[in-house]
């Protein structure tokens, strides 16, 4: 079933508000994770408007600490200026309400990254990233034994990356 052009300009347009409210790139999977979790549009179809928005330069992709990240364009931004006020009043507000609650996971998803890659004799090479504007504050390449302490090591990354900064920095600076 195809949407009507009216819903179709209102979708787009709020793909370009959600991404000119954040005030910062993010992924497509984060993008995406927004406007699933309310309800705003179907996978397959979100993925066709985003494709149309880059072709049409309204967003494009940066790449960003080895990250394809989507951003508003200038011209993504007039268009938005221009035709802001076509996006529904309860739209907007729940992707206000959404941005709010998320905004700093979001950031920390963009900015701390922990990934692991299986090694020749079965071990396993973990590294931890920590990010901040763009400038590298921490990475860390540790080699485990087992799958299970890579997985672990990247959670606990994941959710205690400052903690763990920390106490790093102030085992290795000592006054």
């Amino acid at each position: 079933m195809h949407e009507n052009s009216t819903e179709l300009a209102e979708n787009k347009l709020l793909l370009l508000y959600i991404l000119k409210n954040l005030k910062m790139p993010i992924t497509n999977g984060q993008l995406t994770d927004i406007i699933l979790e309310n309800n705003f549009i179907n996978y397959f179809i979100l993925q066709q408007y985003i494709s149309e928005l880059v072709h049409s330069s309204f967003v494009k992709y940066e790449s960003v600490n080895e990250k394809n990240l989507l951003l508003l364009t200038d011209k993504g931004d007039n268009v938005l200026s221009f035709f802001k006020d076509r996006i529904s009043s309860g739209k907007i507000t729940s992707v206000d309400e959404y941005i709010s609650k998320t905004k700093d996971r979001l950031k920390k998803e963009l900015t701390i990254t922990a990934d692991y890659t299986i090694e020749k004799d079965n071990c396993y090479i973990v590294n931890l990233k920590a990010m901040e504007n763009e400038t590298l504050l921490m990475n860390i390449s540790v080699n485990v034994a087992t799958n299970k302490q890579a997985i672990s090591l990247c959670n606990n990354w994941k959710e205690n990356s400052s903690e763990i900064y920390n106490n790093v920095m102030n085992c290795i600076i000592k006054d």
